[in-house]
């Protein structure tokens, strides 16, 4: 998909929400559409305070539903009273709020369009570096919408860098289809020079690269390993989708790796840096994946132990081969995805309840719900501060913080 549409009712903490889903769609490569009847997908986050609201949200969601080609619904009533919409016949995924980007996302590469150009997002700046891919997937149907990759110079996203930390942005996101590929299509490996070259210009930032296939920063990825340890301003974060632990479905997913050389650039990155966050997505219930294929995904899961984990259920799309395979069923999927996410939430809490204790220097990126503040640390880990209103603390600032504990998925720091 290309194109949303979002809209949202309710309190302040939906509204936060909603922030939080575009922030990932268009980090993704995503973009608003004008409207509901223009977008590919679109999202509607419910509010559920009284029998009045609830009927207004059925009938909006049955609106959304014949003016949109795809409707997926959250927020409060969605999680309360999800089978109202079904029993209401309106065809749509009712997604919890966290749930919503992987499952527009769909485990495919972000779709960055000719006419994306640097966004500057508060204190972040989105910074897409390339357009295209080098990948052939045989379930992602953004490829048809990108092509092949075409990377402009270093030394043009080098300026539209300079450009975004010169208008006020403490975070870059370098983002692209798949950024480990940039400068392929030129006969040179160029991303270890760009992240170089983005990290000497002046000024106190940060910055994070976007997904990079295991295949395509495979060749690269101890020159990159090396390029994270001597930059202080690059997040010590990647986000490399295995996909699967089987080498068997990704050879049926056509992707350009298997889990050996994703073990490796794993393997390197533990041996060049001290503490870092590996991102990496799961594609579950692919229609080629056994019993055995999906163990080995969860056994994957346990050895490498990602600090931050999406896991998508396999949906057919349009016009891809995968869409011409014979499926699993619904219940298999979701039997599958729900042991997946128990394990992931497992190994994330741990990453997160072994940073307590610990003191970091984190940077103030965005507000969060009822005077709090989010926080990125070094590694790219979420930190959040709580009443940071009358503590002063403001966006864009650097902190020093304790880690005082932690929810799962996120941590609490207090300045120091």
């Amino acid at each position: 998909m290309a194109t949303y549409h979002i809209e949202t009712y309710g309190c302040t903490s939906n509204r936060g929400e909603s922030r939080e889903i575009e922030r990932a769609l268009r980090d993704g490569g995503h973009r608003p559409a004008p409207g509901p009847d223009e977008a590919d997908v679109a999202i509607l986050n419910t509010c559920t305070v009284v029998e009045k609201t609830e009927r207004n949200m059925l009938r909006r969601a049955e609106e959304l539903a014949d003016e949109t080609a795809e409707l997926v619904i959250t927020g409060c009533m969605a999680l309360a009273q999800g089978e109202a919409f079904r029993e209401a016949g309106i065809d749509a995924e009712v997604l919890h709020w966290d749930a919503v980007p992987e499952h527009v996302l769909n485990g495919e590469c972000p779709t960055v369009t000719p006419d994306v150009d640097p966004v500057l997002d508060g204190v972040v700046g989105i910074l897409p570096i390339a357009r295209g891919c080098m990948s052939n997937c045989s379930y992602c149907i953004t490829k048809f919408a990108t092509g092949r990759v075409d990377s402009p110079s270093v030394e043009e996203n080098v300026a539209k860098a300079r450009a975004l930390v010169h208008a006020g942005a403490k975070e870059i996101r370098v983002t692209g289809q798949d950024t480990g590929v940039y400068g392929w299509d030129t006969g040179e490996r160029k991303l270890p020079e760009l992240l170089d070259r983005i990290c000497d210009i002046d000024g106190e930032f940060r910055v994070r690269l976007g997904m990079a296939n295991p295949g395509g920063i495979h060749g690269i990825h101890e020159e990159l390993a090396d390029v994270f340890a001597r930059n202080e301003k690059l997040y010590d974060f990647i986000h490399a989708p295995v996909q699967s632990g089987s080498d068997e479905v990704l050879e049926a997913m056509r992707r350009q790796h298997r889990v050996g050389k994703f073990r490796e650039v794993v393997e390197t990155f533990d041996d060049r840096l001290d503490e870092w966050t590996l991102s990496t997505d799961f594609i579950v219930g692919f229609p080629t994946e056994t019993a055995e294929d999906h163990e080995r995904s969860m056994e994957l899961l346990r050895e490498v132990r990602p600090e931050k984990i999406n896991v998508t259920r396999f949906s057919k799309r349009p016009g891809t081969d995968a869409a011409d395979m014979k499926g699993l069923g619904g219940t298999i999927k979701k039997e599958r995805s729900k042991a997946m996410s128990e394990l992931k939430m497992q190994v994330v809490g741990e990453a997160y309840g072994s940073m307590v204790g610990t003191e970091r220097e984190v940077l103030v990126v965005e507000e969060g719900t009822a005077d709090s503040v989010k926080c990125r640390d070094g590694a790219y880990r979420q930190v959040i501060i709580q009443r940071a209103g009358e503590r002063g603390i403001e966006v864009g600032e650097f902190l020093d913080v304790e880690v005082t504990g932690h929810n799962t998925v996120y941590a609490f720091g207090e300045p120091v």
